[in-house]
């Protein structure tokens, strides 16, 4: 499958179950968790449980615009195109990404042994039982899970952004009052 192909594969069924509800860090950076769920490829019925975490990093004024930089993404290696290859697809299609460092590290690997809607209800369950604010709960088809994991954390973003203006307009502040 090819990036076109996996970019509308991953638009077209990717489903944020449960959002994180805390922010992201405006001023530092922040380690997102998530569990990804995607049908298994190999065994029809059971379901491939991806966990790990996406550490977002703060802007930089040394890193130029619209120039981020995805680690652990795995790209070149299931794709075979690297990750400038990468930003340049997304670039053409209009899709911009603040300049930011993504470095995703997937912790766990496994099978759920049942299919994807009752997998999706048992990590909902487990999520709301833990009372856990901080964890996103995804599906996505499992041969484009990156594309899946990217259109998450662009949401985490573009929900942060009022509270980010605020905290930059309360910093800003802040500095010009000791001055």
């Amino acid at each position: 499958m090819d990036f076109e192909q996996a970019w509308r594969k991953a638009l077209q069924y990717t489903e944020i179950v449960r959002t994180r509800v805390q922010p992201l860090v405006t001023m530092g950076e922040t380690r997102v968790p998530y569990i990804l769920l995607c049908e298994s490829a190999v065994n029809e019925g059971d379901t491939v449980v991806r966990k790990g975490n996406i550490l977002v990093e703060k802007p930089s004024l040394i890193v130029p615009p619209n120039n981020p930089q995805f680690i652990g993404f795995d790209m070149d290696v299931e794709t075979g195109v690297d990750q400038n290859s990468f930003i340049n697809f997304l670039l053409v299609r209009g899709v911009t990404i603040p300049s930011l460092r993504y470095d995703n590290k997937t912790n766990s690997l496994d099978i759920f042994e049942k299919k994807l809607s009752e997998a999706i209800k048992y990590y909902r369950d487990l999520l709301q039982r833990e009372e856990n604010v901080q964890t996103g709960l995804i599906v996505g088809p499992q041969d484009c899970w990156q594309f899946s994991l990217l259109i998450f954390i662009c949401m985490q973003i573009a929900r942060n952004a009022e509270y980010d203006i605020k905290k930059l307009l309360e910093e800003y502040h802040k500095k010009k009052k000791w001055e």
